[in-house]
């Protein structure tokens, strides 16, 4: 049963050392994040599940806890390991983690979890919602005290300069979201447009639905903790008890 859920933005740009000079932009973020990680832990959950947006190739790649990540990739020395070195011997080499279980990871370390074990589910976009809600379904009956942490990002079209350039559906899309996990609304979680979203470039919302299959008849109360668009890319962080 799920009994506590977060949602988390997946920016590197959120580790420190990515961030440069920029680093202060993010620091509500961050800030943010690390209070709705305190929900979690708060919960006393049995296990941790943390699911991110991810490249493939299967729809869902699990990660179990122990798998490691870096950030390499973006030019610094940083590397992260997914719920401390404790990597399950099924299967003995998991892959490497992708950029918003990294991102996760960081998050998780930086306020020392150690609350519950950690297991990741990499999700392939685009996923259809029904497949969506009931992996969520499964997720929440794995255990009596499952928590959720759904990473993410919202529209990337919010302004000019944004990835996907401005589009004027954007916003009031990130506002709909905004206001669905706010008020933990599962059902309008569960009917996000999904074709809008992927042409919004909206990679949080696989994760959403997940959150939502997860949440049906959990009676969570939400509130949203951080909202911002500063790169004209939607960030939200909200948490769920």
């Amino acid at each position: 049963m799920l009994v506590s859920a977060a949602v988390c933005p997946c920016p590197p740009l959120l580790v420190p050392a990515l961030a440069a000079g920029a680093v202060s932009e993010l620091d509500a973020a961050r800030d943010a994040c690390a209070d709705a990680l305190g929900v979690l832990a708060a919960s006393r959950p049995d296990r941790l599940i943390v699911v991110g947006p991810a490249p493939g190739p299967r729809d869902l790649e699990p990660y179990p806890q122990g798998a490691h990540g870096s950030f390499r990739g973006y030019g610094v020395d940083v590397d992260v390991t997914l719920g401390g070195d404790l990597t399950s011997p099924n299967p003995p080499n998991p892959p490497p983690l992708p950029t918003s279980l990294a991102v996760a990871a960081w998050l998780l370390a930086n306020v020392g979890w150690s609350a519950s074990p950690i297991h990741g589910l990499g999700v392939r976009e685009p996923l259809d919602a029904e497949r969506c809600i009931k992996t969520g379904r499964d997720i929440a009956a794995e255990d009596e005290r499952v928590a959720l942490l759904a990473m993410g990002d919202a529209s990337a079209c919010r302004t000019l300069k944004a990835p996907g350039y401005l589009d004027n559906r954007a916003a009031a899309f990130d506002a709909e979201v905004a206001r669905a996990l706010s008020t933990a609304d599962v059902a309008a979680l569960a009917a996000l447009d999904e074709t809008l979203a992927a042409e919004l470039k909206a990679a949080g919302r696989p994760c959403w639905q997940i959150l939502a299959g997860a949440a049906e008849g959990a009676n969570l109360d939400g509130a949203l903790l951080y909202e911002a668009a500063p790169y004209g890319v939607g960030y939200f962080v909200a948490a769920w008890s």
